[in-house]
C-alpha cells in the first residue's frame, strides 16, 4: 500500500481545496442546503470515502500533519469562551434563563441515554457519549473536537460515529419540530397570531454589541486577546496538570476567555465581538475539514448498529423532553409551542435548524418575537461553553 504523507503547507491547501468543493456541492444539491450540512462536512466526507475506498483496496492511505488541527481546536474553543456573556444573560431576562436551564438538563439526558444504552449493547460507553450531546447539541463541530479525545481514551471509532451522530440528528431535529409545535397547539387549544402577520421574515437579535469598524486596529486586538486568553489558559492547565488534577488543552484558555470577556464587560470596554466569530468560524471551517480528512470511515462498521439503535431512541427523548418539559417550563402557552418546535432542532441539531422550524412554523400560526429572542441568544452565547464543560466532566468520569 501506498502511504502518502502530506506536510502542514499540504495538510492546509488540501483543506482549501475540500472547503470549496464541499461549498461547490452545498450550492448544487438542495438537501444538503435544506438540512443546513456545513461545507466542511461535505468536502471532508468526499475525501474520506475516497479515503475508505484505497484503505479498503490497499491501494494507498494517507497521513497528515496533525499539529495545526490541534491548534485550530484551541483557537476554536477559546472564541468559545469569549462568546459567554453573563451580562448579557441577565439582560436576556428569565426567558432565557429558563430555557438555557432546559437545555442544559437535556444535554445531561443525552449523555446518560447515550452512555447506558451502549453499555447494554455491549459498546464502549464513550461511544454513547459520542451519540449523547457531543453530537447532537453540540453538533459538528463539537464531534469534531470530541472526537479524537474519545479515541485517545479508547473509544475505537468515535469520531465517525460522532460525525455520522451529529449528520443524523441535523436531519431528525428538522422533521420532528413542526409535528411537536403542532400537536401541542392541537392539543392545549392554542391561538397564535393571525398568519398575516407572520408572512414577514422574523430576523433573530443581535447577540453581541456591535464590534465597531473593522480595521486593523480591531483586528489586532481580538488577536492579541486571543492568544493572551491561550497562554495564559495553557499555564493554567499545565499547572493544575502539575498538582495532578487533569483538564483538557482546551478547557483552560475556553475559561480564561470567559473571565476576560466577562472583566471586559463588567468595566464596559468595548469588545471586538465580531473579528472573534470570524476567527471562530474560520478555525471551525479547517478544523471540520482536516479532523473528516483523517476520519477512518472503516471503524464505524463496528458500531453501525448500536450508533443507530442509539440514535433512534435520542430522537423519542428529544421529542418526549420538547412535549412534555420545554413546553411546560417557558409557560404552556402558543410562544412556548413555538420554542419546543424550535428546541426539537436546537436539541438535534444547531441553532440555524431551530430557527427553520420556528420559521416555519410561525410563517402558518403567526410570529413568537420571544422564540425568535430566546434560542438566538442561548445557541450562540451560552449552550457551548457550558455543553463543553459537561462533556469533560463525563468523559473524566467514565475514565
Amino acid at each position: 500500500m501506498t502511504i502518502i504523507k502530506l506536510d502542514i503547507a499540504l495538510t492546509v491547501a488540501l483543506a482549501a481545496v475540500l472547503l470549496a468543493l464541499g461549498e461547490f456541492v452545498k450550492n448544487r444539491v438542495s438537501i444538503f442546503s435544506r438540512y443546513f450540512i456545513p461545507s466542511p462536512i461535505i468536502g471532508g466526507l468526499i475525501f474520506s470515502i475516497i479515503a475508505l475506498i484505497g484503505h479498503q483496496g490497499g491501494l494507498f492511505s494517507f497521513e497528515f500533519y496533525d499539529n495545526m488541527r490541534s491548534f485550530l481546536l484551541l483557537v476554536f474553543f477559546t472564541t468559545i469562551g469569549f462568546s459567554a456573556s453573563f451580562e448579557l444573560l441577565k439582560k436576556g431576562g428569565l426567558a432565557v434563563a429558563m430555557f438555557l436551564g432546559c437545555a442544559l438538563v437535556l444535554v445531561v439526558l443525552q449523555n446518560l441515554l447515550g452512555v447506558g444504552l451502549a453499555s447494554m449493547l455491549g459498546v464502549s460507553p464513550l461511544i454513547g457519549l459520542a451519540a449523547g450531546s457531543i453530537s447532537l447539541t453540540g453538533g459538528h463541530g463539537t464531534s469534531a473536537a470530541f472526537g479524537p479525545l474519545l479515541e485517545s481514551a479508547g473509544a475505537v471509532g468515535a469520531l465517525p460515529a460522532a460525525i455520522a451522530a451529529a449528520t443524523y440528528g441535523l436531519v431528525s431535529g428538522c422533521l420532528i419540530g413542526g409535528p411537536v409545535g403542532t400537536l401541542l397547539m392541537k392539543r392545549h387549544g392554542l391561538v397564535g397570531p393571525t398568519a398575516a402577520t407572520a408572512g414577514s421574515e422574523i430576523k433573530p437579535i443581535e447577540t453581541a454589541p456591535p464590534a465597531g469598524e473593522t480595521n486593523d486596529e480591531t483586528i489586532l486586538r481580538a488577536m492579541i486577546l486571543l492568544m493572551i486568553a491561550i497562554g495564559t489558559g495553557s499555564i493554567l492547565v499545565n499547572w493544575l496538570k502539575s498538582l495532578d488534577i487533569t483538564l483538557p488543552a482546551y478547557l483552560g484558555p475556553m475559561l480564561m476567555a470567559a473571565i476576560i470577556r466577562n472583566i471586559i464587560d463588567w468595566r464596559d470596554w468595548t469588545l471586538p465581538a465580531r473579528q472573534f466569530e470570524v476567527v471562530g468560524n474560520v478555525s471551525l471551517a479547517f478544523f471540520l475539514t482536516m479532523a473528516l480528512m483523517s476520519m477512518r470511515l472503516w471503524e464505524l462498521a463496528a458500531v453501525a448498529g448500536p450508533l443507530l439503535i442509539i440514535l433512534v431512541v435520542q430522537t423519542v427523548l428529544m421529542f418526549a423532553f420538547a412535549y412534555f418539559v420545554t413546553f411546560r417550563v417557558m409557560g404552556r402557552d402558543y410562544d412556548a409551542a413555538v420554542l419546543a418546535a424550535g428546541h426539537c432542532g436546537f436539541g438535534m441539531g444547531a441553532t440555524p435548524n431551530a430557527m427553520a422550524n420556528m420559521q416555519a412554523f410561525t410563517l402558518v400560526n403567526g410570529p413568537s418575537f420571544k422564540a425568535f429572542f430566546v434560542i438566538p441568544l442561548v445557541g450562540s452565547l451560552f449552550i457551548d461553553f457550558f455543553n463543553a464543560v459537561i462533556i469533560t466532566g463525563f468523559i473524566g468520569f467514565l475514565k
